[in-house]
C-alpha cells in the first residue's frame, strides 16, 4: 500500500494514544491487542488489513520490550536458541496458512484457554526466582513451546504474549518478571516473521501502522522498564486483569458474534 493517509488526522491521533496505552500494557502482561485491533476495526480500516497493520505495530512494541528485558540481563538468548527458531518456523507457517486454515474451532477454545492462564496464576502464586539467576534453561520443551506458539500467533495471535509468561513459567524454573522477559522477546521473533509475510502480500496501511508503531514502543519501553521495577508484585494483578479481560473479549467475539 502506498505511503498515504487512509483516516483522519483525528482518528490517527486517538490510534495512537490507544497505542501507546496498549505498547505499555502488552510490555507488562502481552494482550495489547485486545485494545489495537478494535480500534483499527474501529476506525473503518478494511479487515484484511487489521491484521497487518497491528503487527507492523506491535512488532515495535515487543522489539522495545524484548531490548529492555535483554539489556537488564533478564533474557538470555542463547539458552533460548531452540525456542526462537522454531517461534521464527512456527510464525512463518503460521501466516503463509492463516487464510486457509478453518479456525471456528480454535476460535471456540480461546476464551477457555485464556481464562486457565489467569486462574493458574491467581490460584497458583508466583513462582520465587532461583538461586542462581543464569542456571541453564532446559532444552527439552522448547522446540515444541516455541513452534505452537510462534504458529498461533501467525495464525491469529490474541494472547500469544500471555500464552508465553504461563508456559514458561509452568516449564522452568523462573520467575516472573524473567517469563516476561522470555516472552516479549519471543512475541517479537513471531511478529517480525508474521510481519514479512504480510507485506509481501500487501497487507499493511504503512502509515497508521507506523504512527501507531512509535507510540507503542514509547508506551513498551515504560511499560518493560515499570514492569523490571515493580517485579512480580506488579506484574501479576496486572497479567491476571489482562488475561481476565481478553477472556470476555474472546467470548463475546467468538461465542456471541459480536465484532
Amino acid at each position: 500500500m502506498p505511503f498515504e493517509l487512509t483516516v483522519e488526522p483525528l482518528t490517527l491521533l486517538i490510534l495512537a494514544l490507544v497505542a501507546f496505552v496498549a505498547g505499555f500494557i502488552d510490555a507488562i502482561a502481552g494482550g495489547g491487542g485486545l485494545l489495537t485491533t478494535p480500534a483499527l476495526l474501529t476506525a473503518g480500516m478494511p479487515p484484511h488489513l487489521v491484521l497487518g497493520t497491528n503487527k507492523l505495530s506491535s512488532t515495535f512494541g515487543s522489539a522495545t520490550a524484548g531490548f529492555t528485558y535483554y539489556k537488564r540481563k533478564l533474557f538470555h538468548p542463547a539458552q533460548w536458541r531452540p525456542a526462537l527458531f522454531a517461534t521464527l518456523l512456527g510464525a512463518l507457517i503460521g501466516a503463509v496458512i492463516a487464510h486457509y486454515m478453518p479456525a471456528e474451532w480454535l476460535n471456540k477454545m480461546l476464551p477457555v484457554i485464556v481464562f486457565a492462564c489467569g486462574i493458574y496464576l491467581l490460584f497458583g502464586g508466583t513462582p520465587k526466582a532461583p538461586l542462581d539467576a543464569d542456571a541453564p534453561i532446559k532444552k527439552t520443551w522448547q522446540f515444541p513451546q516455541g513452534f505452537t506458539l510462534g504458529f498461533y500467533d501467525g495464525v491469529a495471535g490474541p494472547g500469544t504474549g500471555a500464552f508465553w509468561t504461563v508456559s514458561t513459567l509452568l516449564l522452568y524454573p523462573i520467575d516472573l518478571v524473567r517469563a516476561s522477559g522470555v516472552a516479549r522477546s519471543m512475541n517479537f521473533v513471531s511478529n517480525i516473521a508474521a510481519l514479512t509475510v504480510f507485506i509481501i502480500s500487501g497487507q499493511v496501511d504503512y502509515v497508521v501502522g507506523l504512527c501507531m508503531g512509535l507510540s507503542v514502543m514509547v508506551g513498551a519501553f515504560f511499560g518493560a522498564r515499570t514492569a523490571i521495577s515493580g517485579g512480580s508484585k506488579f506484574i501479576r494483578p496486572v497479567f491476571i486483569t489482562v488475561v481476565l479481560a481478553l477472556t470476555v473479549r474472546l467470548a463475546w467475539q467468538h461465542w456471541f458474534g459480536q465484532a
